[in-house]
Order: C-alpha cells, then structure tokens, then sequence
C-alpha cells in the first residue's frame, strides 16, 4: 500500500527532532509538515501529554532488523493521554515519516491496547483522538499489519459502543490509505485538512495495477480532486473541514468531539441509506468537478483555488454539502 516505503527516520532521534523544529518553525506550525511528536506536543494544553509507553521503553518491531532496516523506539505510534481545551481525552498518533506511519505488530498493538482501555475502563476519558498518517500496512509485517488493522477496526467499534467518542483527523504527509482509510471510516468523525488524503488504496497502487491511462498518481490535481480533502468534505466522505495549523485542527477537533453523534443501530442505518443515495446520485459522474455540480456548488471549477477562508465560508453557506455518508 502506498506510503510503505518512506524514509525510515527515526523519529526518536535527537538530530531528527532537531531538524523537524526548523522546518516548524518556517511552515507557521503545519499540521502537514509537522512530525507526530510535534503534533502531541503544540496541539494540547501545555504539559498536559502523558505518554504511555515512551521511547525510553525500547518497545520496537521484532522483525524489521531481519531484513536490516532500522527500528524507531515508539514502532511509529505515539499513545497517551492529554487535554484538549479542558476536555481529557486519550491519543494515538502515527508517525508518517517512520515507513509510512504503517501497520505492523508492535504499532497496531498500541493502538489496540489504548482502544480497549478506553472501552474498559470508565475512569479513563471519554474521548479518543486518532491522528493518523499512514500508507496502510507495512509489507515487512504483512500478515501482524492485516491483524492489526481488523483488531483496530474491532476496537473502535467496541470503544463506540461503550460511549466512546473516536475522532480521527487526517492532515499528514502519509494520508490515510489502506488500513488507515478503513479505520478512519469506522470513527465517531473524520477532520480533514486540504492537504489530507483519504482512501481505501493508494494514487500508486492504483496506477500499477490499472495502469497511467485509468489513473496517473503523478497527476496531483487528479489525485488531490478524487482522495484529497476537500472532495472527500464535500461528499460526505469528512466530517469537519480543518485548516492546515495546529490552531485549525484544534478547533476542527474540539467540534467533533462535541457533534458526534450515537452509536447505533439506528445510526448505522442512516448511514447506509444516505450512502446508497449518494452511489446513485453521483454515479454517472466522471471527476469530481461533475459531482461538486451535482450537489449544486457554486463555481465548483474553483473549489481547488480557494483558500482556506473561502472553503469553510462555502461549506457554512451551502448546507448540503454537509451530511454523513463515509
């Protein structure tokens, strides 16, 4: 899946700190180009993170030095507890630049371990953050990464039915392809920057296996206009517009976590009848200009220019561009 192989940085590493600090500072504090461990560290209130399982507990992958790659300290998934503008939650955060943010053994078990407290354990937050950048599953650990992605996918539908709200928010440099996207899909609300990319399979994936002519994952208009995420919010594929900042995101996610509906039978029935509504309304559209004219955008041709501002103003105004159908 695509994003499996990035760089294998280690995120752990004081050099690789060192250097995400200046390229934070210059980007303004993006969302985008910032590494999991600055996301946990300026999207909270100030010393309110607790990491469970940090670096200094050496909890890495078994398999990767076998085939003599490195390993990060954290497996590429950073999990804790925090405070987001009073209200404690607990957080899992991927790590993009660690092979794609993948799923593998030791990193889908942090995650499934944290799902699982907070279903089980009351006195923990009532709210779980997922902050995803990955390309899928990591092809090294293939077989412990399609675990782990049905495991995690199993988990937050448990969390949600214990009363658990699960926001996932999407902004990285990875997206959230494969199992990522499928994990995205089962959340209480999804948060999505322009930048952020949702899908089940890769631009790449899809190009090796249809060829350029059915999709080209160099064309980035074509792949921004299909998984990127102003499509996906415009669709019904997000919840919640986020612009790319800490500031954006934050208040992106203080408003999921406050809209999120039940979770039910009830509900999921709704979502199915608005998505079969949707299959059928757009299914004569052949890119996805031809369905922000369906849904009656004014200047859809404009979408992909608009800044940040613009966009957001947009959605408030046109009211049916915002409905559920993931």
């Amino acid at each position: 899946m695509t994003g499996t192989h990035a760089s294998n940085q280690r995120s752990s590493s004081s050099s690789a700190e060192s250097a995400g600090s200046k390229v934070l500072d210059q980007a303004g504090m993006s969302w985008f180009l910032a590494t999991a461990r600055h996301r946990v560290e300026n999207l909270f209130e100030p010393g309110s993170f607790v990491e469970f399982l940090p670096p200094s507990e050496r909890v890495v992958s078994p398999h990767l030095d076998t085939f003599g790659l490195p390993s990060a300290f954290d497996d590429g998934v950073i999990v804790g507890r925090a405070r987001l503008d009073g209200t404690d939650v607990l957080v899992a955060a991927q790590e993009g630049q660690f092979m794609g943010g993948t799923f593998a053994e030791v990193s889908g078990a942090k995650l499934v371990g944290l799902l699982r407290a907070a279903r089980d354990n009351a006195e923990l937050p009532r709210a779980v953050l997922l902050l995803l950048d990955s390309g899928g599953v990591r092809l090294q650990e293939a077989n412990a990464g399609e675990l782990a992605v049905a495991e995690v996918m199993r988990a937050v539908t448990e969390a949600r039915s214990a009363g658990v709200v699960v926001v996932a928010a999407v902004g990285g440099r990875a997206g959230a392809f494969g199992g990522a996207g499928l994990t995205a899909a089962t959340c209480s609300a999804i948060v999505v920057s322009e930048q952020g990319r949702i899908g089940v399979t890769g631009p790449e994936v899809i190009e090796t296996n249809k060829g350029v002519e059915e999709f080209d994952s160099k064309d980035k208009a074509l792949v921004w206009s299909v998984v990127g995420g102003r499509n996906r919010r415009l669709l019904g594929g997000a919840d919640i517009y986020a612009e790319d900042s800490f500031d954006g995101f934050r208040k992106a996610i203080g408003e999921a976590l406050k809209r999120a509906s039940p979770f039910s039978l009830k509900s999921l029935r709704a979502e199915q009848k608005r998505l079969a509504k949707r299959a059928k309304r757009f299914a004569a559209c052949e890119q996805a200009v031809d369905m922000w004219k369906e849904l009656r955008v004014p200047d859809p041709a404009a979408i992909r220019d608009m800044d940040d501002a613009s966009f957001i103003a947009l959605l408030e105004k046109h009211g049916e561009t915002s409905h559920d159908a993931r």
